[in-house]
């Protein structure tokens, strides 16, 4: 055997939705910022984000989360989130895996009942509060960066469906917020694979069709993933996140949520201090709390707060051979979806 890079992975999932963590073999990637580094993997070298996401190595259901050191003094630890498109700016989900990693395998001490975590992301600073028992993160609650409303209702002209209904609104990424009535589908199991397709499409009609820019952060801009949602009674939503090339997340998703809250608060239906429930297409749930209002380049916008759990399971090693033809690796579309 003879490698000339290796990586260990601590292998964690929220909810359902993997979101392994690269704990060593990545001193630092170039940048002054969490957004500058981001901006490295997307447009200078994206070979670290290939290497451990596609096959053989990696696999559609998941993502991988880069721990890097911080770059905001106010924040323990630095991350950038890994997937099958691109590297991302935020994910609730992910945030709970990193934190979760982050004090079950000592990298940070672990303090009960209460450990406090400030996590710096391209999006900005995130505050994670682990509920800690016996050695283990029972569950982690997030303050999610400021959430807005783009615009609602958006009449968005698909070739299958006509004009469909969106919201378009951040939550740490860009969303497209659709019933899922409209496209004929259940939030369930057996649907995975159609949500998941026309998810896809309707990302790229809704950024074919809509301009989205975030107004302080440049390089925030296009809709990242599109969610249907469908709300039940007392509160909870079904939600279903889709993500290119071609899956459903099997988490609530947090930034997805966070977007949903900024839409209903918006139309009015919940208030500083309101709940409500996000159930994945598994059944998961988060809890998506609205803790304050804010005010982003003079749009109204939400403070949420998100709650979920994950469960650390695994720790892997991966290595590059340099004799490997497969180091930059593949996707084919019998897993990956057209798209």
């Amino acid at each position: 055997m003879l490698w000339n890079k290796t990586l260990q992975l601590a292998e964690v999932h929220c909810e359902g939705e993997i979101g392994k963590v690269i704990t060593s073999g990545v001193l630092n990637i170039p940048g002054a910022t969490m957004l500058d580094k981001m901006n490295y993997i997307n447009e200078v070298d994206d070979s670290l984000r290939r290497w451990v996401m596609m096959e053989p190595r990696g696999c559609l259901q998941q993502s991988v989360n880069l721990l890097l050191p911080p770059c905001n003094p106010q924040a323990d630890a630095g991350f950038i989130v890994l997937q099958a498109d691109k590297a991302h700016a935020m994910s609730g989900s992910n945030c709970i895996c990193v934190t979760t990693a982050l004090l079950e395998l000592g990298i940070l001490p672990m303090q009960e009942p209460f450990t406090r975590v400030t996590l710096d992301t391209p999006a900005g600073l995130i505050t994670a509060v682990a509920e800690c028992r016996n050695g283990r993160c029972e569950r982690v609650t997030l303050d999610n960066v400021a959430s807005f409303v783009h615009a609602l209702d958006v009449e968005v002209q698909t070739p299958e469906f006509g004009a469909i209904k969106a919201d378009i609104a951040f939550g740490g990424v860009f969303y497209g917020l659709v019933d899922v009535e409209q496209v004929g589908l259940d939030i369930a199991p057996e649907c995975a694979r159609d949500l998941a397709e026309t998810g896809v499409q309707l990302r790229k009609l809704m950024n074919e069709q809509f301009q989205v820019q975030h107004p302080e952060i440049a390089d925030l801009n296009g809709i990242a993933y599109v969610m249907f949602r469908n709300r039940l009674d007392g509160g909870v939503w079904q939600t279903c996140t889709t993500l290119p090339p071609g899956r459903v997340d099997r988490s609530p998703c947090g930034t997805g949520s966070s977007a949903n809250l900024a839409c209903q608060h918006a139309r009015g239906t919940v208030q500083v201090g309101d709940r409500l429930t996000s159930r994945s297409t598994i059944n998961g749930e988060f809890q998506i709390e609205l803790i304050g209002e804010a005010l982003v380049a003079g749009k109204p916008a939400v403070l949420p707060r998100i709650s979920g759990r994950a469960w650390l399971y695994g720790i892997q090693q991966l290595g590059i051979d340099p004799s490997d033809p497969m180091i930059d690796g593949f996707m084919l579309s019998d897993t990956w979806g057209k798209g």
